[in-house]
């Protein structure tokens, strides 16, 4: 290779490694571009002193040089924000999940607290009516329409047909029915039947005294007759 081609080639490969130097000085922000550009125009001058028909391949070498040195530096302009995207994408999908958690835990303890007043409404509605036991006149006898007719004011209404299928079955309405065989007794054939004096002193003969008892029965045992005449339907007892 004779002395000019090898200049030239020296000077193209000066003149790439320059603009590589002079790139990454403009993405890094170093002070040192301005040494770099000097560097760049001392080697264009070196050009002048190369043939014409060999400075077109130092040229096209250099172009190409810079080429792949701005092709590297977009890939990595690209690959960072890429990542700042992904950070970005990450960040705002965390914080989405962490509302949506935040609105279902918000929402499950709504949906609690409303559960709770209403159980509550139901025990006072329930309350209630127990309370009514004791404003009935005591009569000697009670038919089985004057019976019901107490049961239908002390039972809520939603209960009372839960209520009432269970006194069918067990004594037909007759408050002062006994079973032979066991000695269960009343409306709601309780066993013993003295259970029933904690309602009322007076449970073998006042038939509100005897729904006072059966539905508190109910409600604490299967919380509500609805719940003790599902169970009734399973088992035939309660």
């Amino acid at each position: 290779m004779s002395r000019i081609s090898v200049r030239g080639f020296a000077v193209a490969s000066a003149t790439a490694v320059t603009a590589v130097g002079s790139v990454v000085g403009v993405a890094s922000g170093s002070t040192a571009q301005n040494n770099d550009a000097e560097a760049a125009a001392a080697d264009l001058t070196l050009l002048a002193d190369i043939p014409a028909g060999q400075q077109a391949q130092v040229q096209t070498a250099s172009l190409t040089q810079q080429a792949n040195v701005q092709a590297i530096a977009a890939d990595a302009t690209a690959k960072k924000d890429a990542e700042e995207a992904a950070r970005k994408q990450a960040a705002e999908t965390a914080i989405a999940k962490k509302e949506q958690a935040e609105k279902a835990a918000q929402e499950a303890k709504e949906a609690e607290e409303a559960k709770e007043r209403e159980e509550a409404e139901q025990k006072a509605s329930r309350d209630a009516a127990r309370a009514d036991a004791s404003t009935f006149a005591v009569q000697s006898s009670y038919s089985i329409a004057q019976i019901q007719s107490m049961a239908a004011q002390m039972v809520p209404g939603d209960q009372f047909q839960c209520f009432s299928n269970i006194v069918d079955h067990e004594s037909d309405w007759n408050y002062r029915a006994v079973n032979p065989s066991s000695g269960a007794y009343g409306l709601f054939q309780a066993l013993p039947g003295t259970k029933m004096a904690s309602a009322g002193a007076d449970w073998q003969t006042n038939p509100a005294t005897q729904i006072k008892w059966g539905l508190n029965y109910m409600n604490e045992r299967y919380g509500s007759p609805c719940g003790a005449w599902s169970f009734w339907q399973a088992n035939h007892w309660y």
